[in-house]
């Protein structure tokens, strides 16, 4: 069954061990740095979720979800004030095509959807424009892009 488990000292090096297939790694950042990144939200006073993705006790995944904006995060998107962003979705390379991706997606929006941090409009991502794989699965929750970017990366928002 898959389920979450908290980044802490006993997993958080399995879990940098897990890896997208070269064509993806341009796609979906190292979860060694999506950790880094939590941290650092985290000092900023922001909020940062790093979860382990897990078929039973086999790390299959990491998944990342984030609240508002911390004070060092400039050039912000808009929808990020006052709502939740699904930060970092992957599924290692091993795990892939099993319906792990989909699964984590639900566990991902039924985690937001207690509102950990409060009430939000929206859950919000993003992703790159040439990534057809994730914007497939998001359109398939009812993600729709919004025209705007982060960067370089299509934004895309959910309703709660």
């Amino acid at each position: 069954m898959l389920h979450f488990e908290k980044i802490n000292r006993k997993n958080v090096w399995e879990i940098t061990k897990l890896h997208v297939s070269e064509s993806q790694k341009r796609f979906v950042a190292a979860n060694e740095a999506s950790i880094v990144e939590t941290y650092i939200s985290i000092t900023a006073n922001g909020f940062a979720f790093p979860f382990g993705i897990y078929d039973g006790e086999i790390p299959v995944g990491f998944i990342m979800i984030g609240y508002d904006v911390d004070d060092d995060w400039e050039n912000a998107p808009h929808i990020a004030r006052g709502n939740y962003n699904l930060w970092h979705l992957m599924i290692d390379q091993k795990y892939q095509k099993k319906g792990f991706g989909t699964e984590a997606l639900v566990l991902g929006l039924n985690f937001i959807k207690s509102f950990p941090c409060g009430k939000a409009e929206y859950c919000w991502l993003s992703y790159e424009p040439e990534n057809e794989v994730a914007r497939k699965l998001y359109h398939s929750f009812g993600f729709t892009e919004t025209g705007e970017m982060d960067g370089n990366e299509i934004i895309a928002i959910l309703k709660l």
